[in-house]
């Protein structure tokens, strides 16, 4: 079998059998596809399809969406998965995965064989309302790294790093404050979640999942360490978790 084409804003790392199941990885608010580059030499039992959204990365020069509508709109243009496939997605990038899914179920396309979705808390849960995104660009960084880390030091420490850290944060965050959920069907794919034991995001929102899938209960499993628990000490045993997941 062929390997899937792959559109301009993944970028499939090498090194997997071609008739591996694909795992399209979504960034985190700030995040770029660069993480789930660095997955793929662990992984070697699914192809890693590490998804760049515009603004940062190979796509520094595309301005980043802010709403999650049209996010959702150009990743469905830009998708054709061959099945079978999986998406994971951490923190932003759970969402998206989760919207994108519903996306493809109303186009009547296939879909995902599971979501793996990370540190993210179900949907229809009620949420606290933020404006990070209005804040200027020093403040929005210290109080992102304040709640969930996640921010080198190196960027922090560069003026011209920090400016365009700023942008994608900004961005990725104005679709997080903005969202709105809009009640529809759970979906006919199975759930995973993870999470980290120290994380804001509890277990009891990770649990709600429940809420989105037809497919049984969640498989649920939580990890020492906070919001970014897959680059402490246990990144070994989540990337574990994830290709056990996926396969």
């Amino acid at each position: 079998m062929d390997a899937p084409s792959v559109p301009r804003w993944a970028i499939r790392a090498p090194g997997a059998d071609p008739d591996a199941r694909t795992l399209y990885c979504l960034p985190h608010g700030g995040g770029s596809a660069a993480e789930y580059v660095r997955w793929a030499r662990d992984l070697r039992k699914v192809a890693v399809c590490a998804v760049q959204l515009p603004g940062r990365g190979s796509r520094l020069a595309d301005p980043p969406h802010t709403s999650m509508a049209e996010l959702v709109r150009s990743l469905l243009a830009g998708l054709d998965p061959a099945p079978p496939y999986v998406f994971f997605g951490h923190s932003l990038g759970a969402l998206v995965a989760y919207e994108l899914a519903q996306a493809l179920y109303a186009a009547g396309r296939p879909l995902p064989e599971r979501l793996i979705l990370s540190s993210h808390p179900a949907p229809h849960l009620p949420r606290q309302r933020t404006r990070l995104h209005r804040l200027p660009d020093e403040e929005l960084l210290t109080e992102v790294a304040r709640l969930h880390g996640g921010i080198p030091e190196e960027v922090l420490a560069n003026a011209e790093l920090r400016r365009l850290t700023a942008v994608c944060v900004r961005a990725d965050y104005q679709i997080v404050e903005t969202y709105s959920w809009e009640p529809r069907p759970p979906l006919p794919v199975p759930i995973t979640v993870l999470g980290g034991q120290q994380d804001v995001v509890s277990a009891e929102q990770l649990a709600a999942w429940v809420e989105h899938t037809t497919v049984g209960p969640v498989q649920q499993r939580t990890f020492p360490g906070g919001h970014f628990y897959f680059r402490e000490r246990q990144r070994a045993a989540v990337l574990r978790t994830v290709e056990a997941a996926a396969c």
